[in-house]
């Protein structure tokens, strides 16, 4: 293989045949048999190829290591989640989901079993819903082993439930579950499935549809800001939100027909804050923006255009565009909208962010800023939600202590301090703010 041009080269090249990485001199000499030279800048600063193979060689090298760091290196197994391609195989799903969850592989659940059926409110909701997904599971496969799945699939979500009574299941539930049992096998699946249930799901889970309302409010808070244009034309429609309900509520698995789509969406949604799911359907309609101008203004042609979600559509680029509309459109930016200042007393049962997991993960605990502790108190709880407050100037406070499951919600004071969020932060219901006192 050819030297790595100097950089003077590099800038007059067209960007298509060189692709700058952030990586170590070592990790590039594993990958190509020697050290870069040529850079004549930082030692973590390499040039290769843009050439597919290699590029998926050095990303499997790179989550590798991330994956044997000590310890594991989490931004980095987000950044491979979220960058094109994703994780790039089940086989490396099922090392990496775990860990940007911050479940322990050493201490999973049993394997659910059919005790947990009996006398179980809704066994007979989730067995309807579990025959009817033939189509989530693989074509070719034999009947015998699906019909074992699905069996194993009632259980997972069975046990979950059990586990927790708050939970109230909904239709489309099974569709995630599915996703996870396929990818890692009935223990892990409900060890995933019991942080995301309880997490990024809870809203959903509600016993009404209010909170999930107000998220897909989100939608069209979104279309306001980036296409006002787009936005007024689907609010003559009188269209409203519901096309996207079954997208959000599955995490798209209901609607997509390839699982290796599925599955690249979860790299991104589990890699990202809960409410990514939304912004990925703000960045759909977006999408097809053309399209839905050109049909009748009315609700009917709208919503049957939009709720046929295509399936050729180009994920990395909507991708990329979603995390960028979260930057410029933050949840807590959005919610100051006048559109959704009428949902008040929903606002902010934003859910669990995964990057939260920080303050449960040692690993993670040093990203903390360290004033956060003195703006959480522990407190054990099934029931959680964000609240988004910007870090005030505070000096250097003792390293957080906490251990999982105990959840930290904000102290009132704490509520004072500023009017939006980041990191995301624990709150659950009993303890949220009333409406008139939301910081925003």
């Amino acid at each position: 293989m050819e030297p790595p041009p100097p950089l003077s080269v590099m800038a007059k090249r067209p960007q298509r045949f060189y692709h700058i990485l952030l990586t170590s001199r070592s990790a590039y000499a594993e990958l190509h048999g020697r050290y870069s030279t040529e850079t004549g800048h930082s030692a973590q600063l390499v040039y290769a190829p843009l050439d597919p193979g290699a590029r998926k060689r050095l990303k499997l090298l790179e989550i590798h290591r991330a994956l044997n760091a000590d310890p594991v290196d989490v931004e980095a197994l987000r950044r491979a989640a979220v960058s094109e391609g994703g994780l790039l195989t089940n086989e490396i799903r099922r090392k990496v989901w775990p860990k940007l969850l911050n479940v322990n592989v050493y201490n999973l659940p049993p394997k659910p079993g059919k005790a947990v059926r009996t006398n179980h409110k809704d066994y007979n909701q989730v067995l309807m819903d579990v025959k009817r997904s033939l189509s989530r599971f693989p074509q070719g496969m034999r009947v015998d082993q699906r019909v074992a799945l699905q069996q194993q699939l009632i259980d997972v979500i069975l046990y979950v439930l059990k586990g927790n009574p708050q939970l109230h299941y909904y239709q489309g539930y099974h569709d995630i579950a599915v996703t996870f049992l396929l990818v890692m096998g009935p223990r892990m699946a409900a060890a995933l499935l019991q942080i995301l249930s309880t997490h990024h799901l809870r809203d959903f889970m509600d016993n009404t549809m209010e909170n999930t309302k107000h998220i897909l409010n989100y939608l069209m808070a979104i279309l306001e800001q980036v296409k006002p244009e787009l936005h007024e034309f689907i609010q003559r429609a009188e269209v409203g939100t519901i096309f996207a309900l079954s997208w959000l509520i599955t995490w798209y698995g209901h609607v997509l027909s390839e699982f290796c789509h599925t599955v690249r969406l979860y790299d991104f949604f589990l890699a990202s804050h809960p409410l990514m799911a939304i912004y990925f359907a703000a960045v759909v309609v977006l999408h097809r923006e053309e399209a839905v101008l050109r049909c009748d203004c009315d609700m009917p042609s709208v919503h049957q255009l939009l709720s046929q979600i295509p399936q050729d559509l180009p994920y990395q680029a909507l991708i990329q565009r979603a995390e960028e509309l979260f930057s410029r459109y933050p949840p807590s930016q959005l919610a100051k909208l006048p559109a959704l200042q009428h949902h008040k007393r929903q606002a902010h049962t934003l859910i669990i962010s995964s990057s939260s997991h920080l303050f449960s993960n040692p690993s993670l605990r040093a990203l903390a800023p360290p004033y956060l502790s003195d703006l959480l108190t522990p407190r054990s709880t099934t029931r959680c939600s964000v609240g988004f407050l910007r870090p005030p100037a505070c000096p250097s406070s003792p390293p957080l202590h906490h251990r999982w499951p105990c959840l930290q919600p904000l102290r009132p004071e704490a509520l004072e301090l500023a009017p939006s969020i980041h990191p995301p932060c624990l709150l659950p219901r009993h303890l949220q703010i009333p409406p008139k006192d939301l910081p925003f």
